[in-house]
């Protein structure tokens, strides 16, 4: 399973932190699929994130799950944490 996490970047006392798309059994600090994007806590709150909205969408909609803390960045960024597939509505129907 696929999941998106927070990977601990930064010296000590001074956190900062990657989004990842990892396999749920690979360790906090391991191997990852795909950099997502950043999250730096201790920046000013507008330049607080920069996420690739595009590819976390992708990630989501092929069922990857968000872990609580990723889960609420994305909610402040815009982006909706849901994951499967987002059902677009057809005019026609």
């Amino acid at each position: 399973m696929v999941v998106l996490r927070l990977k601990r970047m930064g010296r000590r006392h001074s956190p900062f932190y990657r989004v990842n798309a990892m396999d749920k059994r690979a360790p906090r600090d391991g191997r990852v699929i795909e950099e997502l994007g950043w999250f730096d806590p201790t920046a000013p709150e507008d330049q607080q994130h920069s996420l690739k909205n595009d590819r976390i969408d992708y990630w989501l909609s092929v069922g990857a799950q968000p872990s609580d803390t990723v889960r609420s960045l994305l909610k402040r960024a815009g982006i909706d944490p849901t994951p499967g597939k987002k059902l677009e509505t057809a005019a026609g129907n």
